[in-house]
């Protein structure tokens, strides 16, 4: 039987009309930015819900802690102590070393780094998309978060802000395919350039001569080349060096020294050219007054 009354286009064409908005609106957002206002309100308007979404794990950590054997609370801080005092033996001889680097500094006529002002955030969210390697963290453009600025856990670099909304903050891990970062090995200087993979535990090195000196085990760290990371941070260690006939570079893999895919806590960095942007950096050299939940680090 037709219908009695024709009311509107047919499924097809609304089909296609739909399709070419959803197009359109895809075109407009890769090239010309106009939905960034747009997708930070939706951030702020599902931050409950991702809030939601973390909070049985939390939930878990907290029980799980509460509940957890008085003699393994006692070993665990018999043995924080004992490390607590190693590293505040370690801690004297930096303080030496730092004084004596920033009178040579002085002597050269070159700025002495103050330190970084760090934030301290909690992932909400992990991306389980096997070919993109990003977390969201609690804290965004309301709490000074920027767009590259670097993030690190408590043992090395984790990667950089990607997309930072006021509540929220997407994080692009180092190991994310789209993630480079200039690098050197802390033995000997050598200078590269580490990519990500795509696998959570698993760097390539760009560009290495065959006859360079890199070995199994070598500590990579930030070179500070870019401006976007501070030099000096351990990125990760290498796993192999292959020499192929017929290439002309060698290939050379490392596994992150940061803990990408068990951290729950991560530092978002402010360096010091940021902070002289900011106006955070006094004439005297000093930092000036922070947030009080951003805490400082010193070097």
């Amino acid at each position: 039987m037709k219908p009695l009354f024709n009311r509107g286009p047919s499924a097809i064409v609304r089909l296609v009309m739909a399709s070419l908005v959803a197009l359109a609106l895809i075109i407009a957002d890769l090239h010309y930015r106009e939905f960034d206002a747009l997708r930070s309100g939706l951030a702020v308007t599902l931050y409950p819900l991702h809030f939601l979404a973390a909070l049985p794990s939390r939930l878990a950590r907290n029980i799980e802690n509460q509940v957890a054997d008085k003699a393994q609370l006692r070993a665990e801080n018999k043995r924080l102590h004992q490390e607590n005092l190693t590293l505040s033996a370690r801690l004297q001889r930096f303080d030496a070393l730092e004084s004596e680097n920033e009178r040579l500094r002085n002597l050269l006529g070159s700025a002495f780094k103050v330190g970084e002002r760090v934030l301290i955030a909690e992932l909400l969210q992990v991306d389980l998309d096997p070919y993109r390697q990003q977390v969201l963290v609690d804290k965004g453009t309301l709490s000074g978060v920027f767009v590259g600025q670097p993030v690190l856990d408590a043992n090395a670099v984790m990667g950089q802000v990607e997309r930072a909304n006021p509540l929220t903050s997407t994080v692009l891990l180092i190991t994310d395919a789209r993630h480079s970062l200039p690098v050197k090995v802390n033995r000997n200087g050598l200078r590269s350039i580490a990519t990500g993979s795509g696998l959570i535990d698993q760097l390539n090195l760009l560009h290495v001569p065959k006859k360079a000196d890199i070995r199994v085990g070598d500590l990579l760290v930030t070179s500070g080349l870019g401006g976007t990371y501070p030099p000096g941070y351990p990125v990760a260690r290498v796993t192999e060096v292959s020499i192929e006939p017929g290439k002309r570079f060698a290939t050379v893999t490392a596994e992150p020294t940061a803990r990408l895919d068990r951290s729950h806590e991560v530092l978002m960095v402010w360096s010091l050219p940021r902070l002289m942007e900011e106006g955070a950096v006094t004439d005297a050299g000093g930092v000036g007054t922070a947030s009080s939940q951003h805490a400082v680090l010193e070097p």
